[in-house]
């Protein structure tokens, strides 16, 4: 079984090729604290040959929804530190997604600061989940050129802080609509200075950032994911081959080690203007780096995915949340468990770490 070969991936070994999606899942405290329960959570699935953390905030200002945890301070370090070290105890290894939410934020949870996008258009057609409730998404504030590079030196910082919890490298959340993402659609994205207008002007961002941490952790504990085809958030590209490939070239020229690609979600339609192009087939043979395929998988399609040979890990999220040891089950073919979606956004244990184990 491919899914069960062991891999390297930068610097680091990995005992098989199966990785843990990052799940946002609402529970830590109101000062972005992970707890006793996170350190069990992420440490029963530590049989993953990697584990991508929830996205973690960068900053205060990069808060968008609540209960998520933070890498912005010396005790959400410390936090972590505990979660990193369990896993690494146990044989693991784990990746921090660094998230900067921009649009997708409400003032509520922001001590009554509007959030900070590309540009002052608001999300359409969907609510955020606030602290007190679903609420439309408000008119963000237009970054300026100096929160701007505020926020890429932010990024620069998280990605110290996340070495200094003991974390084996970072990633570059850049799709489901959050701030890097927002740069690269037009529908969040009408700029007329050099980070907006043209392809290369709305890619300096998300390039700026990488270079970012790059340049303080090295390249080989950098990654990024995207979803070229993916609209959630209502991010939509007036011509998302373009503006991925162009991005994906100059990512190409850059030094780091992997490129987790999610592909489209059925919920969530594509345009009609988005062609039927294959994520993984399309962008994925034109990526230089270490491809890990994300979204939708089981066993069989990841299998099939390995043996086409352009991914060679498979990132898997809802599967992970209700089998904590899914290397094993897919090793003796063991039945799997459905998540308890009520449970996935936010609460206690229940739905949390408490999924059993196949041998229980």
């Amino acid at each position: 079984m491919k899914l069960l070969e062991k891999i390297q991936l930068g610097k680091v070994s990995l005992k098989n090729r199966i990785a843990m999606a990052a799940m946002t899942r609402g529970r830590s405290d109101i000062n972005g604290l992970v707890g006793d329960m996170t350190v069990e959570y992420y440490t029963q699935r530590a049989s993953a040959g990697l584990l991508f953390s929830e996205a973690i905030r960068i900053s205060e200002e990069a808060t968008g929804s609540p209960l998520t945890p933070g890498i912005f301070t010396d005790q959400q370090i410390a936090a972590w530190k505990k979660v990193t070290t369990a896993v690494h105890d146990k044989g693991g290894v784990i990746i921090a997604q660094l998230w900067h939410t921009g649009r997708m934020g409400h003032s509520i949870d922001r001590n009554g600061k509007l959030p900070l996008a590309p540009s002052p258009l608001p999300i359409l057609g969907m609510q955020h989940f606030t602290s007190q409730g679903k609420k439309d998404f408000e008119i963000p504030q237009e970054m300026t050129i100096t929160e701007i590079r505020q926020t890429i030196t932010e990024y620069g910082q998280a990605a110290k802080n996340a070495i200094a919890a003991g974390f084996d490298g970072v990633t570059l959340h850049a799709c489901n609509g959050y701030l890097p993402n927002q740069f690269l659609a037009e529908s969040s994205n009408q700029r007329t200075d050099s980070y907006g207008g043209s392809i290369p002007n709305k890619v300096r961002f998300v390039l700026e950032v990488m270079q970012e941490l790059i340049g303080v952790v090295g390249g080989e504990k950098v990654g990024i994911k995207i979803a070229p085809l993916h609209s959630y958030g209502e991010m939509v590209l007036d011509d998302p081959a373009a503006t991925y490939t162009y991005l994906i070239e100059k990512l190409n020229e850059m030094n780091f080690a992997y490129v987790e690609l999610m592909r489209r979600n059925a919920n969530f339609p594509s345009p009609e203007h988005y062609a039927a192009d294959e994520e993984i087939e399309f962008f994925g043979r034109k990526i230089r780096q270490t491809v890990i395929a994300n979204a939708g998988y089981d066993k069989a399609s990841a299998e099939l995915e390995l043996e086409k040979g352009i991914a060679k890990l498979i990132s898997f999220g809802r599967l992970y949340i209700a089998n904590p040891d899914l290397p094993e089950r897919f090793e003796k073919n063991a039945s799997l468990i459905e998540p308890d979606r009520a449970t996935m956004y936010g609460g206690g244990k229940k739905g949390y770490a408490d999924y059993p184990f196949w041998d229980e």
